[in-house]
């Protein structure tokens, strides 16, 4: 018990007699409090915040002082600076009010890059290395930290010196880090030596463990009494920076860095039994879960710590790594752990492995981390369908490793931002069916995917490219590639700016009879009225092409004519057209209109967002009309369609027998429009199953209205619009991309 003066002059004894004074003036006063994380409160954190005070002279507890600070009660002037790792960020928000919020990320890339040239003196040297560990980007992440920095470059130099190849040990994490520690020992010597450096890491790796499952990383002189070690022992470690004394508490320790605790921590698991005897006897219990509990997802959930601890231990689990570890210190490791790591990991029905991309991912990063090929395989050999995102080269390592030992149905591979590895690694398997290429601006995407789409082997039948950079030269090699592939059936190239070149090559290879595409979206790819008649073209030839998208492009009507064109040729197959904001008017309907009555196979047709106004709906509804209109669905959502143009709409749909879904979404038809549309169904048997209105909500008469055409035709029904289509294009579950 203390007041907080008292406690403030045990640190600062020369302030003690001004310290009165000091704290009459808070509003000048900054107060540190630096690694928060490492607080150690024996009943618990939120202890912090019981029984708080309000005067620096009141006698309390340090823990309840120093929550009386953090919660303002305490000298609320004072500006308060308090430092933690994220891990223990949920604790501390808990504890302060309107906090503002810094992240301090570390050494940028130039600061890591101009350690590793001071560290090394030899540029060549130097730079070879910081690449190695940027092709690792959890290691180059972590590298932030000057400690990890310090780390790469002891081992790695020692490597290069001695004339061996450092590439691998920054294959993983785990192989740094296990590099790193065995470097610093010879391996162990005489029965003696070995006992005692063999007892020595077993109890720091047992440290190790239970600060990472208590969310702790500073120890005190009472964690060791527990081991029964006394700091000569630990003389070994600490003289290799591995342990450290703290700096801001007297008589305590800390690992080098965090990762070095949670990898012994992993070292624990896989050490043999005998080391547990090691322990004084009558040791007390240690709070240590089991690999079970290490890798739950609930687990993981409540303590972040936990998840590197799991990596590590897959990558100790392969036989070479474990070996060395033994070798190192003398102690018998066991790998036996592994059959439990993949039930828990991969079978485990809590886990779900492969439920969602962010358990994927978290599996994957598992097993790669181990470098085994005979694990992995056996992890995979039930996968038959993943979705992943990935959003660093370290996820496509990841994937790339382990999905290629898939021997089953491959679906839903989504990678984002980095792939060159990933592409490579799938060419020619032949169960990889859907590929999804999004947002990526790399140059050689392109021509990686040419040789995919070119390999004999190649299954691929569905391909999107979204928002891809490339050169009409790389443009012209994806269209020769789809006249050789003849798996390929659905192609979206949704937001590619196609060049008019471009266009027309695509074209030209729509025209080959060796393409097989089925279904092109071609939406939001800046194409222009001159497009149409190459389109036009390749529609008169292409008995194929089924759907066709061209949302998003300023085609105007008399782009529409050059397509009408081509639609009107007996030989063209198309049955769905998405025409979607092309900036169509009447005119354009007019030429729509015209095809729909020529016995067209057009049976699909999507207007949406086009200003086509009474007048062009006036001249739809005339095909609609025409018994030689196969059309089934027609979208009209926000297409100027007011309620002086429902008598049009109802004449038409009193004759049409072949319309099955119509939306008229975002057009204000109000009461009388509506009223005249149900009157006509009432009194016409109609073919149509869907009809989506925009639909006031708080109007009991069009409530009412609905209520009696359902009871009416218990088939029909009738959608509020209330869907954003900037999201979802309405007609986007016909085209099935």
């Amino acid at each position: 018990m203390c007041s907080f003066i008292e406690l403030l002059a045990q640190s600062a004894p020369d302030l003690q007699d001004a310290l009165a004074q000091v704290l009459t003036q808070a509003q000048k006063l900054l107060f540190v409090i630096d690694a928060f994380e490492e607080l150690r409160v024996p009943s618990g954190v939120e202890a912090l915040v019981h029984d708080l005070c309000v005067d620096w002279k009141t006698q309390r507890p340090a823990s309840t002082l120093l929550g009386s600070l953090l919660k303002r009660k305490l000298l609320p002037t004072a500006a308060l600076l308090v430092t933690t790792r994220p891990e223990a960020l949920r604790e501390l928000r808990l504890m302060v009010e309107q906090p503002l919020f810094v992240e301090i990320e570390g050494l940028s890339e130039c600061d890591r890059k101009a350690y590793f040239l001071r560290h090394f003196g030899e540029e060549a040297q130097a730079l070879r290395a910081f690449h190695l560990m940027k092709s690792n980007a959890t290691l180059f992440q972590m590298g932030a930290a000057p400690a990890v920095c310090w780390m790469v470059c002891t081992c790695l130099k020692l490597q290069m010196d001695e004339g061996e190849d450092p590439g691998p040990t920054c294959q993983t994490t785990t192989s740094l880090l296990l590099r790193f520690l065995c470097s610093q020992f010879a391996p162990a010597q005489g029965s003696c030596l070995r006992l005692h450096l063999r007892s020595t890491l077993h109890a720091l790796c047992l440290l190790a463990t239970e600060g990472v499952w208590t969310q702790t990383s500073v120890f005190d002189g009472h964690d060791l009494l527990r081991l029964g070690v006394h700091e000569s022992d630990l003389h070994p470690f600490l003289n290799r920076n591995i342990l450290q004394k703290s700096r801001d508490c007297e008589g305590c320790y800390c690992f080098l860095h965090l990762s070095v605790q949670q990898f012994l921590a992993a070292a624990l698991y896989i050490l043999g039994s005998q080391d547990h005897q090691d322990l004084p006897a009558g040791s007390p219990s240690w709070d240590v879960g089991n690999v079970q509990r290490l890798l739950s997802k609930e687990e993981g959930l409540k303590n972040p710590y936990l998840a590197p601890v799991g990596h590590f231990l897959f990558g100790l689990t392969n036989e070479k790594r474990a070996r060395e570890l033994g070798m190192t210190f003398g102690c018998l490791v066991s790998t036996k752990v592994k059959q439990e790591l993949l039930e828990c990991r991969v079978g485990s029905p809590e886990n779900r492995p492969f439920s969602s991309v962010t358990d994927t991912k978290e599996t994957l990063h598992c097993l790669y981390e181990s470098q085994e090929e005979q694990l992995v395989k056996e992890a995979m050999v039930q996968v038959t369908e993943v979705s992943l995102v990935f959003k660093d080269t370290s996820d496509i390592m990841h994937a790339s490793f382990c999905l290629k030992h898939c021997e089953s149905f491959l679906k839903n591979i989504f990678p984002a931002d980095a792939y060159r590895n990933f592409c490579i690694a799938f060419g020619g398997h032949e169960t990889l069916t859907h590929l999804t290429l999004q947002g990526n601006d790399q140059n050689d995407m392109l021509p990686i995917l040419c040789e995919i789409l070119r390999h004999p082997k190649c299954n691929l039948q569905y391909l999107r490219l979204v928002s891809c950079s490339a050169t009409t030269q790389q443009w012209a090699h994806l269209s020769s590639s789809l006249k050789i592939n003849q798996s390929l059936t659905c192609l979206n190239l949704t937001a590619n700016e196609l060049p008019d070149e471009s266009a027309k090559l695509l074209c030209t290879t729509l025209r080959h009879p060796k393409c097989f595409l089925q279904r092109l979206s071609l939406e939001n790819c800046q194409l222009t009225e001159a497009c149409c008649k190459e389109l036009s073209s390749a529609l008169i030839v292409n008995q194929r092409l089924t759907h066709l998208s061209l949302a998003k492009n300023t085609l105007g009507d008399d782009g529409v004519k050059l397509l009408c064109e081509g639609l009107s040729y007996p030989d063209c197959q198309l049955q769905m057209l998405v025409l979607w904001y092309c900036s169509i008017t009447s005119g354009g309907c007019n030429h729509l209109s015209t095809l729909l009555q020529q016995n067209s196979n057009l049976t699909h047709l999507d207007l949406g967002l086009n200003h086509i106004g009474i007048t062009g709906l006036k001249f739809l509804c005339e095909a609609l009309k025409n018994p030689m209109c196969n059309l089934k669905c027609l979208w009209l959502w926000g297409c100027a369609i007011t309620p002086f143009s429902s008598e049009i709409l109802s004449s038409a749909l009193g004759r049409n027998q072949s319309l099955v879904t119509l939306d008229l979404g975002q057009n204000s038809l109000g009461y009388s429009g509506i009223k005249m549309l149900c009157d006509t169904l009432k009194l016409h048997c109609s073919s149509l199953r869907t009809l989506r209105l925009k639909i006031d909500e708080s109007d009991p008469r069009i409530q009412k209205l609905l209520k009696e055409i359902q009871e009416y035709d218990p088939q029909l029904t009738i959608e509020s619009d209330d869907q954003d289509p900037t999201n979802n294009r309405p007609s986007s579950h016909d085209f099935i991309f």
